[in-house]
C-alpha cells in the first residue's frame, strides 16, 4: 500500500512524462559532459603535443597556454549557467509530474 504523503515511485516510472524528463536531462548532460571533457583535456594534450605554439605570446607578454588556461574558466561559469537555465525546465516539468501523481493519488 502506498504512502500517502509519497508519490507512487513504480507508477511515476512507468508514465511517459516520466520519461520525456529523463530525456530531456540526456539531451544536455551528455553533450555537455562530452564538450567538459574534450575542452578541458584539449589544453594538456596542446601543452603536450604542441608546446612552442604555445608557448607563443598571443596579447602582450601571455601566451596561448594561458589564455586557454583563462578561457577554461570562463567556460565553467557559461556551462554553470546554461545547467541552471535548462535545470529550470526540468523542475517545472518536475512538479508537473508531481503534481499530475498527487492529484491522480486524491482522486
Amino acid at each position: 500500500m502506498a504512502n500517502p504523503t509519497q508519490p507512487d515511485w513504480e507508477a511515476l516510472a512507468k508514465l511517459p512524462a516520466f520519461h520525456e524528463l529523463l530525456a530531456a536531462k540526456r539531451r544536455f548532460i551528455v553533450p555537455a559532459t562530452i564538450f567538459f571533457l574534450i575542452y578541458y583535456m584539449t589544453l594538456p594534450v596542446l601543452i603536450g603535443y604542441f608546446p612552442e605554439m604555445m608557448k607563443r605570446p598571443l596579447v602582450g607578454q601571455v601566451n596561448g597556454a594561458y589564455l586557454f588556461a583563462f578561457s577554461q574558466f570562463l567556460m565553467t561559469f557559461v556551462m554553470a549557467w546554461l545547467y541552471m537555465r535548462t535545470a529550470r525546465k526540468w523542475d517545472a516539468m518536475e512538479h508537473a509530474l508531481l503534481s499530475s501523481i498527487e492529484s491522480k493519488n486524491n482522486a
